[in-house]
């Protein structure tokens, strides 16, 4: 039976066949772009997302919709070919690489289904969405975060037995000091889970408190992880350890709070799902 279904969307003369080939095409260069950019943090957020989805798109692909009309097909290619063009006549990237892949993503939507189509990937083009986050916020949003990440930073540090000191944005200890700009506010990391949150709900759905919980733990877990992240380069600067430093700071090193994050709001997730699921039993008990 699975082998027939998968006969089926290889079809070449198949509409899913080429919105397979078109959809792994763009999530291909949109990851190219990520890495080629050095943008580490982009490209694990883009490919877990876009693993996500697929895997998503993939399980009700017998349920979709696709049936596209001539304007909004015209109007998906468009936007996929201006998105392209305009990648491939850049040398920085900067914000636009974050909103490729929702510009991607809606492009493909309209493609497959047109307008009245577009209800069907509403979680996914959020999720898609969440990724450009961090270059539509304004400054003054970007700003206060920044200092709530100092301040929890140099709560933890004064909790671990540091001699700490804040000023504003600044962190001082006895041997050094660190500046937390807006690059270190947390906001990548806490769009990032906010994109898993709502991938989340969409695979597994919940009652209407989960709904509002979910969210907000996800929140959390990427901004206090992001804030030890902080801190950890605050006592790395006080051991006159560069190398560390921009290991942690901009190298690999960064992205293992990322897979820490994932990994506390998995097991959130996984609380909740057997909870629920221990839930479902008792009542059919009782």
């Amino acid at each position: 039976m699975k082998t027939s279904k998968l006969a089926k969307v290889i079809r070449l003369d198949h509409p899913q066949f080429w919105l397979l080939i078109i959809g792994s095409g763009l999530i291909s260069i949109q990851l190219t772009l990520g890495w080629r950019a050095g943008n580490s943090n982009l490209f694990s957020t883009s490919f877990l997302s876009w693993a996500a989805i697929s895997f998503i798109i993939w399980e009700k692909r017998d349920n979709l919709s696709l049936e596209s009309g001539i304007l909004p097909s015209f109007l998906g290619f468009s936007l996929i070919w201006i998105a392209l063009l305009k990648s491939a006549s850049m040398t920085s990237f900067g914000g636009f690489l974050y909103a490729l892949p929702f510009i991607f993503g809606l492009g493909l939507a309209l493609i497959a289904s047109g307008f009245r189509g577009l209800n069907q990937y509403i979680g996914e083009l959020i999720t898609l969405f969440f990724i450009n986050i961090p270059k539509l916020l304004p400054e003054w949003v970007i700003s206060k975060l920044t200092l709530l990440t100092a301040k929890l930073s140099a709560f933890i540090l004064w909790y671990m037995g540091f001699e700490v000191t804040l000023s504003g944005i600044n962190v001082y200890l006895p041997n050094g000091s660190i500046e937390v700009l807006s690059g270190c506010s947390g906001l990548e990391l806490i769009s990032q889970m906010l994109g898993l949150a709502i991938l989340f709900l969409l695979i597994f759905p919940q009652n209407w408190q989960q709904k509002i919980l979910v969210p907000i733990v996800a929140a959390a877990v990427g901004f206090i992880v992001n804030a030890g992240r902080v801190a950890l380069m605050a006592i790395i600067v006080t051991k006159d350890n560069m190398d560390a430093f921009d290991y942690w700071h901009t190298g690999n090193g960064s992205l293992l709070f990322s897979i820490i994050s994932v990994l506390i709001f998995g097991l959130f997730c996984w609380f909740l799902i057997g909870r629920n699921e221990s839930g479902n039993k008792n009542s059919r008990l009782s």
